[in-house]
């Protein structure tokens, strides 16, 4: 059964981050979750690069697999979550998860790619600090050499 579904209304009313961005990475949608989680706009997001969100010093693996992904049509993140860095407007570092899908043309060629995105950055940093707490505890029960 076929239902008559907004889907304008349903990237705009979903809380996570969607954003698209076309084969040669400049971004094309970028919903209001995305505005609340990396502080753009979407008038300052459209047309930019994915730069905007990546830090410096991953891009150049971040387009390795991009450009990849564009060539081949395919990823393995459609259904595995990937976890990585960010960053947001105001310089700050981010952990953010997400799952992509590939677009493509009536040609079959790869047109877009869209990202669903959550900031796990409190979950990141509380697992962090749990892990070190870890240590700090097994260190006190070694016995002293």
């Amino acid at each position: 059964m076929k239902t008559d579904i907004d889907c304008h209304q349903l990237v705009a009313a979903i809380g996570d981050a969607i954003i698209a961005a076309d084969a040669s990475g400049a971004i094309t949608l970028w919903n209001p979750g995305a505005e609340r989680m990396f502080g753009y706009t979407e008038e300052e997001a459209l047309g930019q690069s994915l730069d905007l969100i990546t830090p410096e010093r991953l891009r150049n693996r971040h387009w390795e697999g991009y450009n990849k992904s564009m060539a081949t049509g395919t990823t393995k993140y459609g259904n595995d979550l990937l976890r990585v860095p960010a960053v947001h407007k105001d310089g700050r570092a981010m952990s953010i998860a997400f799952t992509v899908a590939m677009l493509f043309t009536p040609e079959n060629k790869v047109g877009a790619i869209v990202a669903i995105i959550r900031d796990e950055t409190v979950r990141f940093n509380d697992e962090r600090a749990l892990k070190k707490r870890v240590v700090e505890l097994e260190a006190q029960l070694q016995p002293p050499k």
